[in-house]
């Protein structure tokens, strides 16, 4: 297998590009705004010539003139709104990718607040995302998501949520590769979802609805009566006018207002259905055209591709054409119009009709397609957070489970620059690292600091750290366990159900790495002791390894009774003065000192002196 290699640095640090663009987008978002200012006027300008010009002509009587002037007028003011609406998207282009990048160094910087927390995923039932930070305030879903669709936020949430294969990560591993260095296509790829305001909203119950039974299926005649009333309805509405028909040509418009109000619900079924879908689907179809534009090389990136290039035209067509079905229900925004629309010319009917001859070519195939932009957008995540890190490790994969060996391992979520690394490595089942230290030493930020960068790994991203080999595992964590009023629930009771959780995933034959801070703290020192050291003796028998912090130096006997099996580390301070001093490095052997009794005292608690 090959050794973990940490990502080459780059000549110009990330943090230089981000600023480089950012100056870059502001020039042009200025130019396209002095653009799109002079087009307005120059729309205006055309509008009042045309207006005055008409009038001049119909004043003296040039009526055809007058005509010829009003439709070549009309005609050039549409020719001028399409550029101004295209000019328009190019300012709205620069502000957006300005912002990308600002966005980009604030997540340097740790700036995490402003982004979204994915605190829908949360679960604290999780085998490890409640006690990693991986949801949350600054959470691990903050640093890396750059996803704007909510099926893409479900994709990157999903592989946060649970390791994947070797095979599994190398694919995603490859595609990251290539993605990582193409800043602009990563960062084009943001913007042009982000044009859409509604894009994240969730596709799923369109797509449900898509799969139920057609509106016209087993009415026929419905379909019949939508070719023949609304011609019927024009000719009607000509002859009533004129006023000599008498009341029969007013029949067929009757007729479509009487079909209109029986199948009301109906309409306005479809009519909302499309309307919550309209910016999802053009925000996918502008990703897809930007994905089917692409040379792709890795083989994920090649699949994905492929899926949107496997039915004759693009997948970007289909979908734009089912979003221009969707946009034309929009006509009822409009009272007015909508009602003649409606009771004219059947318009809903017209439509729903077309959008269920689109289901039934293609309403198989949207959902594959929709899933290759989200699998596109969690692999954009993970490579953006590759580019802006060039210091962090691609990870190696090992075919032996529970092995977890790094060198200068980090926590992602420290952003200070004096942030300290550790060695750490174990391999293979039966093994534990005791972790001992004082209060404040670091001993909890460490196992968090395995666990995450586990996560990290698993997902098929980079790791902070200079190198990293890991194995198949499922991670495990108990450290944030609370009582629970509501359940009736003690904290230690609390607790004790979370081991049975690690027990009962041991047991399934399952390689568990578990990271259990201070275990059986909700109980005195003797009963914590025996639990503890019987836990570990029994984890010991399992597929299972993994690290525990404690207070307790006596656990420590265990690394004379299984030894190679028990490791002691810790964390250590110095207490100068009125000052404790902490070093946060990861010290084979138990901790020299504690300092519980100095902090004490500097909180101003009087100790009784022996």
């Amino acid at each position: 297998m090959p050794v973990a290699n940490s990502i080459r640095p780059l000549a110009v640090s990330p943090a230089e590009v981000f600023t480089d663009n950012l100056t870059t987008y502001a020039a042009e978002e200025r130019h396209f705004a002095g653009r799109h200012s002079a087009i307005a006027w120059l729309r205006l300008a055309v509008v009042l010539l045309v207006a005055g010009g008409s009038w001049w002509l119909f004043r003296h009587s040039l009526n055809l003139a007058g005509v010829g002037c009003l439709l070549g007028g009309y005609a050039v003011f549409m020719l001028i709104m399409r550029w101004h609406g295209r000019v328009g998207y190019e300012l709205r282009q620069r502000q957006l990718l300005r912002r990308i990048n600002q966005e980009e160094l604030d997540r340097l910087a740790g700036k995490l607040a402003g982004f979204d927390a994915g605190q829908r995923y949360a679960d604290p039932q999780h085998p490890y995302t409640a006690d990693l930070d991986v949801f949350g305030p600054h959470s691990l879903f903050q640093l890396l998501s750059r996803t704007t669709s909510r099926l893409g936020q479900d994709q990157l949430a999903g592989w946060l949520q649970a390791p994947a294969a070797p095979a599994e990560v190398q694919a995603r591993q490859q595609a990251v590769a290539e993605l990582a260095p193409d800043v602009a296509w990563r960062q084009n790829w943001q913007a042009r979802a982000r044009h859409f305001p509604k894009q994240s909203d969730d596709p799923r119950p369109f797509l449900a609805w898509m799969h139920e039974p057609d509106f016209y299926q087993g009415r026929g005649w419905l379909l019949a009566l939508l070719a023949v009333l609304p011609p019927l309805g024009i000719v009607g509405t000509v002859l009533w006018l004129d006023g000599e028909s008498g009341w029969l040509p007013a029949v067929p418009l009757l007729l479509m207002y009487g079909l209109n109000h029986r199948f009301r619900q109906q309409r306005d079924t479809v009519f909302e259905r499309c309307m919550d879908m309209y910016d999802v689907l053009r925000a996918y179809r502008d990703q897809l055209r930007h994905l089917e534009a692409r040379a792709c090389t890795a083989p994920r990136l090649a699949a994905l591709r492929a899926v949107l290039l496997a039915h004759g035209a693009p997948a970007s067509a289909y979908v734009g054409r089912l979003a221009r079905i969707a946009q034309n229900f929009s006509l009822r925004w409009s009272t007015l119009a909508g009602f003649f629309a409606n009771n004219l010319l059947m318009w809903d009917f017209f439509w729903m009709w077309r959008l269920e001859r689109w289901k039934g070519q293609l309403g198989g195939r949207l959902e594959p397609w929709l899933e290759a932009v989200a699998e596109t957008e969690a692999l954009t995540s993970l490579a953006a957070t590759q580019y802006a890190n060039p210091g962090w490790a691609v990870p190696a994969l090992v075919e032996e489970p529970l092995t977890y060996e790094a060198a200068e391992l980090a926590h992602p979520l420290i952003f200070s620059p004096g942030r300290v690394a550790n060695d750490f490595a174990t391999t293979g089942p039966g093994r534990t690292g005791l972790v001992t230290g004082s209060n404040m030493s670091g001993k909890t930020t460490f196992l968090r600091t395995v666990g995450i960068n586990g996560v990290l790994a698993l997902a098929g991203g980079p790791v902070c750290a200079a190198r990293l080999r890991i194995g198949p595992m499922l991670l495990f964590t108990a450290m944030r366990t609370q009582d629970n009023l509501a359940e009736s629930t003690s904290s230690f009771y609390a607790e004790l159900k979370r081991l049975r959780q690690l027990l009962d995933l041991t047991e399934a034959g399952q390689p568990v790495f578990f990271l259990l801070d201070e275990i059986l703290k909700g109980t005195n020192s003797r009963d914590r002791h025996d639990g503890a050291r019987g836990l570990i003796r029994q984890l010991h028998r399992r597929p299972a390894s993994g690290l525990v912090s404690t207070h307790d130096l006596e656990l420590g006997d265990l690394a004379r009774e299984l030894p190679g099996f028990v490791t002691n580390y810790s964390f250590n301070s110095d207490i100068v003065g009125d000052e404790i001093r902490f070093d946060y490095r990861l010290t084979p052997g138990l901790c020299r000192e504690f300092n519980a009794s100095k902090l004490m005292e500097l909180m101003g608690i009087e100790l009784e002196k022996n």
